[in-house]
């Protein structure tokens, strides 16, 4: 087994040409398409790899017969994990070795096992054993059944964790209120967006960029693939038995930036410009109309607050329905749609506030934030919130006919 360079971004080539690195010593025969490849990104876990692969030997041996491969991918352990994954690789033809050097991270881990992989279905799956190899049977059964991604979940119907303490559950789940304000149609698609067990089809990503920061594969894999049907199977998430965890803040400050950086590859620039500049003309009407009630007519703060508020996001669906969504308002003709459409940005732009508050209480108070860069990331983040939201619910387009 040699080392690879530090490479790329990545894309995942369709079968049968896939694009085997001319440095790593794969036998000639890796073209040849098997149904199922499944990538284990270790670091770290000499320990528990050698009762991994039996685990997956034997239950896959009998689900399909040999048709599939195991890829180690390590991120060059100090532990020498690599070394175990080679000797194994020499003893069981299923097993395949890739130690990388000068590049680490487990998303792009998987990528990487991906780009060599000869199966028709991808699959990963931790080294730490806190993933239950035996739940991958109910996850093939979901792609036999049509699922172009099955999804290990802890919160379906026969998952869950097994002893979090109570701010590990309160990051998890703050974790995944992030990522639905800022990507409510990619995190919103699935109960557990978190998880890092999972098939998804070749067919769904290939020839797709790839290109996560962190851990968390799926998100990039839910936001830039193919992906209509989703099948997901309950688990509990076990305790590590051996070696130590490798969740620390900065994997939440990867996972952080990872969702801005998918929401702005994914984001319609120009449209979300123009909502952009309608909120800054809302701060000014805001600020101005609040002057006037607090100063002039002596009403009282949370009055005067409260009107002002109201007067923005009146100036500001005035010139989002004419100008940032005004190709969708003229396919909703008639005062009753424009009404019904206020009502609803009214209601998303609140529950905004509300979002505002909470995410500078969970980046200050639990993330160590500092205060004044929680609120202003808060602030981005609902505008996001509020863009999505509104281009998904106020301005859809779902009856086009005029009244």
């Amino acid at each position: 087994m040699s080392s690879s360079k530090p490479s790329f971004q990545g894309r995942i080539a369709e079968l049968p040409e896939v694009q085997v690195d001319p440095q790593q010593d794969w036998s000639t025969s890796s073209v040849s398409q098997l149904q199922f490849s499944l990538v284990i990104p270790t670091y770290n876990e000499r320990h528990n790899l050698e009762i991994l692969i039996e685990q997956l030997r034997q239950l896959l041996d009998r689900l399909l017969s040999h048709d599939y491969e195991l890829i180690v991918v390590d991120d060059d352990s100090p532990d020498r994990t690599w070394e175990v994954a080679q000797r194994l690789a020499e003893t069981y033809p299923q097993v395949r070795a890739l130690r990388r050097q000068g590049e680490r991270g487990l998303s792009t881990a998987v990528i990487r096992g991906w780009q060599v992989a000869r199966g028709q279905v991808l699959g990963v799956i931790d080294a730490d054993l806190q993933h239950p190899p035996e739940i991958l049977e109910q996850l093939w059964q979901q792609i036999e059944r049509g699922a172009d991604l099955a999804l290990a979940s802890r919160h379906v119907d026969g998952g869950g964790v097994s002893d979090w303490s109570l701010s590990r559950r309160i990051l998890s789940r703050g974790a995944q209120l992030v990522g639905l304000i800022l990507l409510p149609g990619v995190v919103g698609r699935v109960s557990d967006p978190m998880s890092g067990f999972f098939m998804v089809r070749r067919s769904a990503i290939a020839e797709r960029f790839l290109d996560p920061i962190g851990y968390k594969i799926l998100i990039e894999v839910l936001g830039r693939g193919d992906i209509s049907w989703i099948g997901e199977v309950g688990y509990v998430f076990q305790e590590r038995e051996q070696g130590q965890s490798k969740v620390t803040w900065k994997q939440y400050l990867d996972y952080l930036q990872h969702l801005g950086k998918l929401r702005l590859d994914l984001l319609p620039v120009q449209r979300f410009l123009r909502f952009g500049l309608v909120g800054l003309t809302g701060v000014v009407v805001d600020l101005a109309v609040f002057y006037v009630l607090r100063e002039r007519w002596q009403l009282g703060l949370t009055r005067s607050a409260m009107l002002s508020a109201e007067v923005a996001i009146l100036n500001n669906f005035y010139w989002n329905d004419r100008w940032t969504f005004s190709d969708l308002s003229r396919q909703q003709r008639g005062w009753r749609k424009q009404l019904k459409r206020f009502l609803k940005f009214n209601i998303v732009c609140l529950a905004g506030l509300i979002l505002n508050v909470l995410i500078v209480n969970i980046l200050f108070n639990l993330l160590g934030v500092n205060d004044y860069l929680s609120k202003l990331l808060a602030i981005a983040l609902v505008t996001l919130w509020n863009f999505s939201i509104n281009l998904k619910l106020s301005w859809r387009v779902t009856d086009v006919s005029d009244p």
